[in-house]
């Protein structure tokens, strides 16, 4: 598929983003949510399955050949999705806790994986109407007015001080309190979802450390943005770019920062 067929994609989804962030804000701030748990313990509502059908239809409407992954539809074994060379990979509403909790901090997010590589992503935040989206190699924007907008990373040294380090509302562990005090005088950031990433992506912020838990459709979407931004999202351990439809939808621990110059 060429990069154009993407980026045709990507506008496509511009409005069914819309409309899924639409549909969440129906529930937001009700007392109407429907929260239930997960098995694995971690908050469903209304909101995030209503997100997910609108998602989900206009993916398999849009390309029906390609596959789907998102954290609300039950995964196809690894036998299966190994012979994917593109799927797509959906978190319908990011930043659950911050939906229940009324801050405001969520997101819809659609990314494209190629071979384990995820080279397209459409990110709304239903609440401020923002719409961020990038292609590889063609840049990340924001529609500003109906417009796109190019976002650019701001540059950064490895040992430079007060650098504006982003942290989550919701995890915040002594693996990161470690990291973060790595730094001199950083100023630390605090935002929900897939934000994080997006803050570095607009030149807001200069790193965000997760030493905790993640799913691929929690970083997906946002990674190629901040990637096409000029920073990186980079394993922990092996010091590469995250990678998607492994067998193991559970993301490494990770790095995403803007762009570190020598």
């Amino acid at each position: 598929m060429t990069n154009e067929k993407i980026k045709q994609l990507i506008e496509d989804l511009i409005p069914v983003s819309k409309e899924a962030g639409h549909a969440i804000l129906k529930y937001y701030q009700t007392n109407n949510q429907g929260i239930q748990k997960k098995a694995d313990t971690s908050p469903i509502t209304k909101a995030d399955l209503a997100s997910n059908h609108i998602i989900c239809q206009a993916l398999q409407s849009l390309s029906p050949d390609i596959p789907i992954v998102s954290e609300e539809n039950e995964d196809e074994p690894f036998s299966v999705r190994s012979q994917w060379e593109y799927c797509w990979v959906v978190d319908p509403l990011d930043g659950t806790k911050e939906f229940i909790n009324g801050n405001g901090e969520f997101t819809t997010n659609i990314g494209l994986v190629h071979n384990h590589e995820v080279v397209a992503g459409i990110v709304y935040v239903p609440v401020s109407d923002e719409m961020f989206y990038a292609v590889k190699e063609m840049g990340a924007f924001k529609l500003i007015n109906g417009k796109p907008v190019q976002i650019t990373a701001q540059s950064f040294a490895p040992g430079e001080s007060d650098l504006k380090i982003v942290c989550s509302r919701s995890h915040l562990n002594d693996s990161t309190q470690e990291f973060i005090d790595g730094f001199s005088n950083p100023e630390l950031v605090a935002r929900g979802s897939s934000l994080k990433f997006l803050s570095i992506a607009e030149g807001e912020a200069h790193v965000y450390p997760r030493m905790a838990p993640t799913m691929e459709w929690d970083t997906c979407a946002a990674q190629i943005i901040l990637e096409e931004a000029g920073g990186s999202v980079l394993d922990n351990e092996l010091n590469q770019p995250l990678r998607y439809n492994k067998s193991n939808l559970l993301n490494p621990f990770f790095i995403a920062k803007a762009n570190e110059v020598n």
